[in-house]
């Protein structure tokens, strides 16, 4: 082969390498991860898998009651929960395992919360949720069980009504 006749092989290197860097990028922006298979414990001693979520927008929110942002955000989280229930979304707030159980049912009771309360007692919700030690973090699963958000901190609360609106219309 002479060297003109080799001339395309770069600019056809470098575009299947862009094209491959696209693929790539799409595939991570649009994918999503598969929810763990867990099965939360409430505080009222109720068995709530992730399985038997399917069909619905759910939130998992992890927080504990010695977190500040957690206790700010709480009012926004049971406001979200109030406006979206009745379109069949779901919210399950997980305690961190160090979050003493008393306190965490004192803060239930005192706050009225009316979504789910767990306790993750041996620290395995947060490992399954991808190793979670930050609070809040707070994951938004579609009615397939994937993951679609996960927000660490206080999430922009109408950014996050409208993502859960496009979601419970999908």
């Amino acid at each position: 082969m002479t060297t003109s006749s080799r001339s395309w092989i770069k600019p056809a290197a470098a575009a299947a390498v862009v094209l491959a860097l696209a693929g790539v990028g799409y595939a991570s922006f649009y994918s999503t991860t598969p929810a763990p298979d867990v099965t939360f414990i409430s505080i009222k001693g109720d068995k709530i898998s992730t399985d038997s979520l399917r069909g619905k927008v759910v939130m998992v929110n992890f927080w504990a009651t010695s977190c500040t942002t957690c206790v700010k955000e709480m009012p926004h989280m049971v406001e979200t929960y109030e406006k979206y229930k009745a379109q069949g979304m779901e919210f399950v707030a997980v305690a961190m395992q160090y979050d003493p159980p008393n306190y965490v049912l004192n803060f239930t009771e005192t706050r009225k919360l009316p979504f789910t309360v767990a306790i993750d007692s041996a620290g395995d919700i947060a490992r399954q949720f991808g190793d979670v030690t930050l609070t809040p973090t707070t994951f938004l699963i579609d009615k397939n069980g994937k993951i679609i958000k996960r927000y660490v901190g206080e999430p922009d609360f109408p950014a996050l009504h409208k993502l859960i609106e496009k979601e419970l219309a999908s």
